[in-house]
């Protein structure tokens, strides 16, 4: 039998465990990335484990979320690490270079190479044939001092892609199927790889749209063919080099198939406020649009960017919306401005932004009150975009440009001939934004720079042999990372300063919830399905340990949220039986007795409710190496002990 493209990957960096699906396995990592929304910490973890240099092939920090500078903060931030990262072998992508896993596609992702950041939306580099999985921050640190990644070993899931998309259909709408079909949930303990004769018809940008928005499959990461057109696009970056072909036995055997005609597709919409609330934009009809946003890791390469500026060039943007444009990377920003078609944007209205997340991380360009916004980002979580009662639609930049003209949702099929685009024989190549680290030599003149509002990493402790504490929140299905501790203008500048981030933790689910850990000083939340879906940011974790959360009790997790409890040495658990989620109230006195020895010993944990007297069967998975984990109070303790 036959290896996946996603077996070939992880056998080819196997370093612990075997690939039965299910069990751990631990894989070496080639390169990792960061941004700075979760780089700042990742980089605090980092220097506590000591670590003069990192030990990877190739690391990047990348400036792109918090490039809105209203106050010291982010601008502290960024020099912070600048300076981390010239001191210990990190490149540094300055602001204004561009989104990180657009840049890090164009210029230094290598098919066959593993990936793991700091950002859930690393899957992209799927789209050039990587092994690239979203991580916390801390797994991230680990990587770069040299340790090993671990993970479920996934089952594999393959998407047969047959026919050609027709004109005006793009690879957005290629996920979005697979996001209706799937759901939001549908892709954990998995990875998802694309096959077929319709992948010959995509070009590595389109594969990469694909592979990015995977993540909101929940899976652990997608994955194309490394072919003759990966070998083009990297010979346009200047990299032929780097390419390698990668394809999957002919006798692979997979978990699940699904299958794709590309010719069957039409322009289509994720509606509020679910990725996978999918449906066509005749079936959605023309609802009035008062704002659109083209742009983000999921469309903002030069040939998305390219269709847009075709679609607006000679007219003029609706009156009534309100057009931003992000490019995605200074390459791409560039040949537009040479192309002229940036030229043709602006002069149809659009209001050009620099080249980072911006309204897809909530920061700025927040809709109206009630207002519609159509957004070719990933993510459309209630309140994500800044504005609370928002409606944010999930649209190719076809449909975003069409509408932008008409100021109604619309099937740019209507608006007659398609036009052509093609990607360029050459980009320009231009890395004077990136920073090359110091020397060794000269590394140990160097001096971190760490502004006032940089705080330390949350202690952690061992695990107590028993825990009693209250159900301080009891929350409902798909809960998200945006949920537990929101991004935005307003907060996202406090990403390396837990205490005060703490006072946002779950503001929009119960506004009582941070004041009401801080008077326990200890608490366990009650989860519904899918608790911790979205981004990869550990601080969902870190500000709840901050807090006092001991354990966190569900009825099933997201995986990256899963493994950033585990790094902060809070419990997950999930309830035996789902039924008895809907036994425990919000204030209920809950222990867990003997749960030190019961998780050490591999043995049953019940959960006791004190208040209602009742008990309750728990479940749980841990490997040998979480289970070591949880006992120490955390990986960085783990880490520490181990290399003690």
């Amino acid at each position: 039998m036959g290896y996946t493209l996603g077996q070939k990957l992880i056998k080819s960096h196997l370093v612990s465990g075997d690939m039965t699906p299910g069990s751990e396995v631990g894989i070496r990592i080639d390169q990792t990335l960061t941004q700075d929304a979760t780089g700042t910490m990742a980089y605090l973890e980092f220097e506590a484990m000591g670590v003069e240099r990192v030990r990877t092939e190739l690391s990047v920090a990348y400036i792109d979320h918090n490039t809105l500078q209203t106050g010291f903060e982010n601008a502290d931030d960024h020099r912070f690490i600048q300076t981390v990262c010239k001191k210990h072998g990190i490149r540094f992508s300055r602001p204004g270079n561009g989104i990180c896993h657009q840049v890090h596609l164009e210029r230094f992702g290598i098919p066959g190479k593993t990936l793991i950041g700091s950002d859930s939306h690393t899957p992209t580099g799927g789209g050039i044939g990587m092994l690239a999985i979203g991580a916390g921050g801390l797994d991230v640190a680990v990587a770069m001092g040299g340790g090993t990644y671990y993970i479920t070993m996934p089952k594999m899931v393959r998407v047969n892609l047959t026919g050609k998309l027709s004109p005006w259909v793009a690879a957005k709408d290629i996920i979005l199927e697979v996001l209706r079909i799937m759901s939001v949930k549908g892709g954990v303990g998995k990875i998802i790889e694309y096959g077929g004769e319709g992948v010959k018809t995509l070009s590595v940008p389109e594969r990469a749209t694909i592979t990015n928005m995977g993540a909101e499959l929940g899976a652990t990461t997608s994955v194309f063919p490394s072919d003759e057109i990966t070998r083009a696009f990297l010979k346009a970056q200047g990299r032929e080099q780097d390419w390698v072909e990668l394809l999957p036995d002919s006798d692979a055997v997979y978990d699940e198939v699904i299958e794709i005609d590309l010719s069957s597709l039409a322009p289509m919409a994720a509606m509020p406020h679910s990725p996978d609330n999918v449906k066509s934009v005749t079936e959605i009809g023309p609802i009035k649009v008062d704002q659109v946003c083209i742009g983000s890791c999921t469309n903002s390469s030069l040939l998305d960017m390219l269709k847009v500026a075709a679609i607006l060039k000679g007219k003029t943007v609706h009156p009534d919306v309100s057009l931003s444009i992000a490019p995605g990377s200074k390459q791409v920003l560039t040949m537009l401005a040479q192309d002229g078609a940036l030229a043709d944007m602006i002069a149809a209205g659009a209001r050009i932004l620099e080249s980072a997340c911006g309204p897809c991380i909530g920061m700025g360009q927040s809709p109206n009150s009630k207002g519609i916004s159509l957004r070719t980002f990933n993510r459309n979580f209630e309140g994500r975009s800044g504005t609370a009662d928002a409606g944010i639609y999930l649209v190719s930049p076809e449909v975003a440009a069409a509408s932008a003209l008409t100021g109604v949702l619309t099937d740019p099929r209507t608006l007659g001939e398609a036009p052509q685009v093609t990607l360029p024989e050459a980009f320009l190549i231009n890395d004077n934004m990136v920073e090359l680290p110091a020397s060794p030599e000269e590394a140990k003149n160097v001096e971190v720079v760490r502004g006032p509002n940089i705080k330390e990493f949350p202690v952690t402790q061992a695990l107590p042999e028993s825990i009693e504490a209250k159900a301080v929140l009891k929350v409902g299905d798909n809960i998200t990372t945006d949920h537990i501790m929101p991004a935005g203008a307003k907060i996202l500048p406090y990403r390396s300063n837990i205490p005060y981030l703490s006072k946002f933790c779950f503001g929009q689910v119960d506004p009582e919830f941070s004041e009401r850990c801080k008077a326990e000083g200890k608490g366990i939340i009650i989860g519904g399905a899918n608790y911790g879906q979205g981004s990869s940011r550990e601080h969902a974790a870190l500000v709840p340990l901050y807090l006092g959360v001991k354990a966190v009790i569900t009825k099933s997790f997201a995986r990256i949220h899963q493994a950033n409890l585990i790094n902060a040495g809070i419990l997950p658990f999930t309830f035996a039986d789902e039924a008895d989620y809907d036994k425990i109230s919000l204030g209920d006195e809950l222990r867990l007795p003997d749960v030190r020895a019961c998780i050490a010993q591999g043995k049953p944990v019940v959960l006791e409710n004190a208040t209602k007297q009742e008990c309750y069967p728990l479940a749980y998975s841990f490997s040998q190496r979480q289970t070591e984990m949880l006992l120490a109070g955390g990986l960085l303790n783990y880490t520490r002990e181990n290399a003690n």
